[in-house]
């Protein structure tokens, strides 16, 4: 199976069929443990350009979208600054781009393989298989949770939407680039709960947050994009879940994925995802 050039045809992680009860725990590299995750299994799947796609695609229709943004801030490794500085300059971009009431940044990661290796407190490897970041009830607890915590209990009859923000660090990216599948090919089916527990490097035995994501398992339907090359001036947005009066894809499973193209001596992938909870007027 060949791929065009405005495809690839690479290896999508799904969780096996052979999986019946898919955990998570996930150490940071630091921490001197593995991470565990559910039995996966490969699917050559054939992946598409999004610099080479013609139809539309954003949020409503798909569950995700690329969008150019230069950001401001230059040292996007070190906490305290992403804190500082970039929560608040993205939270400002995502609620003009979407026409939000409000938008709470409440999380986020960085991921270099190289730097985890080094030791490098909080750094963890690109994830290399398909989900989506919350359920359906679990993504309802986790908006009630963020809006108390910032004391917002005032919008919880909102439409809210829980939409991350992925941008790569340097780029171009070649090694590990982020793979979505289009929400409007998704089955209910398709979707596995799988609970997920994330470990400091000061917990090693209780864990610091505890959910429920979605695992994915394969499914010939499944349309899955990518972007070649994608610059440090781009970003793609991720919707993860929406509330009941919410429209649209209502989420879009994602994961990192080996690249055909890149070879042994290919950058590794650094990049931030930053997390937040979308509040939309009435």
């Amino acid at each position: 199976m060949a791929g065009s050039p405005d495809q690839l045809i690479a290896p999508i992680s799904y969780l096996s069929e052979k999986e019946t009860h898919p955990e998570t725990l996930i150490f940071p590299r630091s921490s001197g443990r593995e991470t565990i995750r559910p039995k996966q299994e490969d699917h050559l799947v054939s992946i598409q350009d999004l610099r080479r796609e013609d139809e539309a695609i954003n949020l409503e229709n798909q569950g995700f979208e690329l969008i150019k943004h230069q950001t401001k801030i230059r040292n996007l490794y070190d906490n305290d600054t992403v804190k500082k500085y970039y929560y608040p300059e993205m939270a400002q971009f995502l609620k003009i781009h979407l026409g939000a009431e409000e938008v709470l940044v409440f999380d986020h990661n960085q991921r270099s393989r190289s730097r985890a290796d080094r030791g490098e407190v909080g750094m963890r490897y690109p994830v290399s298989a398909a989900h989506v970041d919350y359920t359906r009830n679990s993504g309802t607890k986790r908006a009630r949770d963020i809006l108390a915590d910032f004391g917002k209990q005032e919008y919880e009859c909102n439409h809210l939407a829980l939409i991350n923000i992925w941008r790569p660090i340097n780029g171009p990216v070649i090694d590990m680039p982020l793979a979505i599948c289009g929400g409007v090919t998704i089955s209910t089916d398709d979707l596995i709960e799988s609970p997920i527990k994330h470990f400091s490097e000061n917990s090693d035995e209780a864990a610091n947050h505890a959910g429920t994501i979605y695992s994915l398992r394969y499914s010939e339907l499944h349309q899955w994009y990518y972007v070649s090359e994608m610059e440090a001036n781009e970003v793609l947005l991720l919707k993860n879940w929406h509330s009941a009066n919410g429209s649209g894809v209502f989420n879009a499973p994602h994961t990192g994925f080996k690249n055909p193209k890149a070879s042994e001596n290919t950058k590794p992938r650094e990049s931030i995802e930053i997390r937040t909870l979308v509040i939309y007027p009435n």
